[in-house]
């Protein structure tokens, strides 16, 4: 562990002297902010740019899916491009386009014109969060890995508390074209942040396009990827689906939604800490802790959504189980090798996989007259399969490191 740290102490020194790694993390956390804004807003701005676009709401939500094909696509493509760039000017190009991106979306004047603007505003978001995950982790010793990681994924889910309701609010005070105008300015102050406070110089690194590709070909990387893909789905299954719950089952109308979606965006930001926390303690632990919790609040989700009473404490509980990703990550850094770079991004690639299965899969049960609430039995389901996943994850793992007989 001394040598560990002194190793640490010499990686940190050559990379830049006045390295101050609280300052790094908040500069990264304003990218992930930026981004999380972007994500979850566009959902909320819908009813205001789809008759601007001449669309129904149906329709516009076509934009919502080709940001999510643009994270599922840009992900591996930009972490094989750029491996062999410095981190610190990787993150700066990435904000760059996605600031870019944002500004061209707030001035789409077509459907067709949004499609591309929204699918390129994509690209960066796996690619970032991958890449300054490992920067946020490259500042600190070892044993604070998952907390430097959380740190950075805190701009995230903050953003659901504070982002989303103010790019909600510029969308019905004075356009919806301002909802995606902040996102530019975050994303560029994030570049400049970077650009001010990131290492200048990068800790040795051995990575190339064909080195990174290589995470294609390992299991333990995939089955990590095929975990955060099935077990994180179930959360997306309920938070899809629980303003429609709040007002139909609950019914405490439309004006509760907000703060519905409030209390577990605050979840997901303690989640985040706290998980964050445990990961770095017991790494193995963690991932299985998250998705049990998860799978017992969603059984009780259906009965909970009866009363707002109920269900403003559960979807808070619910919301810190949003927190998987920042174990999963850590696991990547520990077994992806040399494809560091394409494994961190890839994992937000099967949390967008997630994103996609977990909301079908409720449409599927609610088309078949069970009701918004079975978003909660769909959501177990998941959790219960990414427990299994991360089981098969570990079993795999002792069985490649026990000698040959």
């Amino acid at each position: 562990m001394a040598q560990e740290r002194t190793r640490m102490s010499h990686s940190i020194s050559m990379t830049d002297a006045e390295i101050r790694p609280g300052v790094i993390h908040f500069a990264l956390a304003i990218g992930g902010f930026a981004i999380g804004t972007s994500e979850f807003a566009a959902m909320a701005l819908i009813p205001y740019f789809s008759p601007a676009l001449g669309i129904s709401d149906t329709v516009a939500s076509h934009v919502i899916s080709a940001y999510a094909l643009g994270v599922v696509v840009g992900a591996p493509v930009l972490a094989v491009l750029g491996a062999r760039w410095p981190r610190r000017t990787l993150l700066i190009a990435l904000m760059i386009v996605y600031a870019v991106a944002h500004v061209a979306s707030a001035f789409a004047q077509s459907y067709e014109g949004m499609l591309v603007y929204r699918f390129v505003s994509g690209l960066p978001h796996g690619a970032y969060f991958g890449v300054a995950s490992l920067m946020a982790a490259s500042v600190v010793p070892r044993g604070q890995r998952s907390k430097a990681v959380a740190r950075v994924m805190t701009g995230l889910t903050v953003a659901t508390v504070l982002g989303v309701p103010f790019a909600n609010v510029l969308g019905q005070t004075v356009g919806w074209r301002y909802g995606f105008g902040i996102v530019a300015i975050l994303a560029l102050a994030c570049a400049v942040l970077v650009w001010t406070y990131a290492p200048k110089v990068d800790a040795p690194r051995t990575g190339s396009p064909l080195s990174e590709l290589s995470a294609l070909g390992n299991r333990q990387v995939l089955l990590t990827l095929l975990t955060g893909a099935v077990g994180f789905g179930g959360f997306f299954a309920v938070y899809s689906y629980v303003a429609s719950t709040t007002i139909h089952v609950t019914q405490a109308g439309e004006a509760a939604v907000p703060f519905v979606l409030a209390v577990m965006g605050v979840g997901m930001v303690v989640g985040t800490i706290v998980v964050g926390w445990l990961s770095d303690r017991w790494p193995n632990l963690a991932p299985f802790g998250v998705m049990a919790c998860s799978g017992a609040l969603m059984l009780l989700y259906a009965p909970a959504s009866g009363m707002l009473g109920t269900l403003m404490p559960l979807v808070f509980l619910i919301g810190m189980t949003g927190a998987l990703s920042t174990p999963l990550q850590s696991r990547l850094m520990d077994v992806a090798g040399e494809a560091q770079t394409l494994a961190a991004a890839l994992n937000h690639s099967a949390f967008n996989v997630a994103n996609a299965i977990g909301p079908a899969l409720a449409a599927t049960a609610i088309a078949a007259g069970y009701g918004y609430q079975s978003s909660g039995y769909v959501g177990a389901l998941l959790s219960v399969g990414g427990i299994l996943c991360f089981a098969l994850t570990l079993a795999d793992a002792r069985r490649s490191a026990s000698p040959a007989r």
